[in-house]
């Protein structure tokens, strides 16, 4: 299982690499991430192995972060190729899932997926 932390941050220069610095000082290693910008605001997603979720909001915490909101999420293996979003989509579309959040991975190609409805999700992949 694989949990999305979203922090939001000040956008000002340095709020990045002290996230970094608060995740990696406790050892952590952030799967994935997806970092959006607005109205002064930085929203920064970050995917952790089930395991080190609570070691990592604890980290973010102590460091000054709060955490708005920790959800279980689908890592999903794709195909790197034209149409596989599509298709994707299209399944979980068709299963009425509503996809609230999409980011990929780093170190492979895999999507990560927020829905309010993680089992239905599940099974249009299947």
């Amino acid at each position: 299982m694989a949990r999305d932390l979203t922090v939001v941050l000040q956008d000002r220069p340095g709020e990045l690499a002290r996230l970094g610095q608060a995740t990696g000082q406790a050892g952590l290693n952030i799967q994935g991430m997806c970092a959006i910008t607005g109205e002064g605001k930085g929203v920064i997603h970050l995917l952790f192995d089930d395991n080190d979720a609570t070691t990592a909001h604890n980290a973010l915490e102590e460091a000054g972060m709060g955490v708005a909101d920790d959800r279980e999420v689908l890592v999903i293996d794709v195909t790197d190729q034209p149409g596989t979003l599509g298709g994707m989509a299209r399944a979980l579309g068709e299963a009425n899932v509503n996809i609230e959040l999409a980011y990929t991975t780093f170190g492979g190609i895999k999507l990560v997926i927020a829905t309010d409805d993680l089992d239905s999700a599940r099974a249009a992949l299947e």
